[in-house]
Formats: C-alpha cells, sequence, structure tokens
C-alpha cells in the first residue's frame, strides 16, 4: 500500500482516517490517492485552512469541468467520508451533502456475441512484444479470459498473488475484492490448461514473482493497464465499430458469468 505525504493542514487528519479505515480491514487504496488529491489542492489553494470549508469543498465538487457524474462521485464520496470522521472528531466541518451528484449513471452492460468474443481474443492471441512490457505478450491472453470465465473485475484479476491461484484444483481466492469481502471462485479444467501453460511460462522468464498476472518486476500492473490494452485491441475490429448503444467496457465480460450465477441462485 502507498504511503502518502500529505502537505496542507489537513494532512494528519487525513493520515488517521485512512488508518482507521484499514484498521478497519478496507485496503482503502484507490479512495487514499483521491484523498491525496484533495490534500494537494487544499495545500495549494487554501494554505492556511485547518478544517474543510464550503468554498474548499465547491473547489474540488467543481475542479473537473464536464466530469461525469459516476466519476465525481469518486471523487466527493472520501472526502464527504472524511468530512463527517472530522465533524466526529469535533472540528466545525463542512460535509459535502449527500445528494451532490444529484445521481449516479447506471450502465447498460454490452452483451458479447460470440463473433465479437472469437475476434477479440484471436486480436490479443496475436499479441506482438514489445521491448517495454515483455510480459504483456503472455498475460494479456489469459488475464481476459479469467475475467470472462470466472467473472472477476479487472482489479481483482490485476491484484491476484501467484499463491491465491491453485493451479491444481482450479481454486481462485479473491482477497482484494469490492467492499473488501473476499470470496472463491473455481476455474474450468480448460482455463486451468490455460493458466498452467501461462504459468510455466512466466516462471522461466521471471522465477520467484509475486504476482500472477505480473509485469516485468514481477509486480502487479498498474490499474490503467487493463481498460488500455482492451481499446488497444478491440477499437480496431470491424466488430466493435459495429456495435450500438452503450460501448463495450472490460467490465462487461463480467456479466454472463454473473447472470448465470444468479440464475442459479434464483431456481436453487
Amino acid at each position: 500500500m502507498t504511503d502518502y505525504i500529505f502537505k496542507s493542514l489537513l494532512g494528519v487528519c487525513i493520515r488517521d482516517f485512512i488508518s482507521q479505515k484499514r484498521a478497519l480491514g478496507y485496503p482503502y487504496q484507490s479512495s487514499a490517492r483521491i484523498l491525496y488529491h484533495f490534500d494537494l489542492l487544499v495545500a495549494e489553494k487554501f494554505p492556511g485552512e485547518s478544517t474543510i470549508t464550503q468554498e474548499m469543498g465547491s473547489t474540488w465538487i467543481h475542479s473537473k469541468p464536464g466530469e461525469h457524474p459516476n466519476g465525481l462521485l469518486r471523487r466527493v464520496t472520501p472526502v464527504r467520508q472524511l468530512g463527517k470522521y472530522m465533524k466526529g472528531l469535533g472540528y466545525n466541518v463542512y460535509v459535502i451533502p449527500g445528494h451532490i451528484p444529484d445521481r449516479q449513471v447506471k450502465y447498460e452492460a454490452h452483451i458479447y456475441t460470440t463473433a465479437e468474443l472469437k475476434a477479440f481474443l484471436k486480436a490479443i492471441d496475436h499479441c506482438p512484444p514489445s521491448p517495454f512490457s515483455p510480459t504483456r505478450r503472455y498475460v494479456m491472453p489469459v488475464i481476459f479470459r479469467m475475467l470472462f470465465c470466472c467473472g472477476l473485475r479487472s482489479s481483482e484479476a490485476r491484484l491476484l498473488k501467484k499463491e491465491d491461484v491453485n493451479l491444481e484444483t482450479g481454486k481462485i481466492s479473491v482477497r482484494e475484492s469490492k467492499g473488501w469481502k473476499a470470496r472463491i471462485v473455481f476455474m474450468s479444467e480448460d482455463l486451468q490448461k490455460v493458466c498452467r501453460e501461462y504459468d510455466s511460462i512466466m516462471e522461466s522468464i521471471l522465477p520467484g514473482r509475486q504476482a500472477f498476472f505480473s509485469n516485468k518486476d514481477g509486480t502487479c500492473y498498474n490499474k490503467s493497464v487493463i481498460d488500455c490494452w482492451f481499446h488497444e485491441f478491440w477499437d480496431k475490429l470491424p466488430e466493435a465499430r459495429a456495435v450500438t448503444g452503450n460501448p463495450a467496457r472490460v467490465h462487461d465480460f463480467r456479466y454472463p458469468y454473473i447472470n448465470k450465477i444468479r440464475t442459479f441462485s434464483k431456481t436453487a
């Protein structure tokens, strides 16, 4: 986990708030990064303030003109939580109201057709070597198959450690899940075979690596890389240009799996 250095007069409260969240078992990584950027804004524009003011909150809310409501919600929520934490400590603090933003936009998932999946997998299976990322040609075909077959979120797959993936039983232990709720999923035999072949290649390149899907340093890729890979290959496909409605996303790979689970739960 990244330990940020805070520069504003709110820094002590922010640090203690993050420590409290992590002590309760939450990873609080993306929210900590948001609070770090909030701290930078406060240090620059409100250097003498030791509490959150309404002007400060308004400046943070409007710091990204034209931002999607979902992005604004992600940025506002940790600052709102920080305000509630400081209020509980007795600070005279402005808490960003819960109606900001007015509403979260719900996406209609794109359900990939068989032809679209075949075209995308064929494209990533022929990923050319890269001198800047020598492992990606091996990681990419496997991680996208795992997203689709196991219903993982991209962050869950990206953060898997080697010991989280049992190549003999097919058991995947998802530790860093949404809401910090761990769960277990199982791979099909076909996916197990793919993962064993992949792991053998990676061990020859990076013996003793920590991450299952590792970069050249043996650690996890950064959070934006899977989306970048997806668009690098998907956007060039004729099948992608034929899609109508909401554009396809990486997150949509997990919907067929989730729908199967929901259907089973209703009939069990």
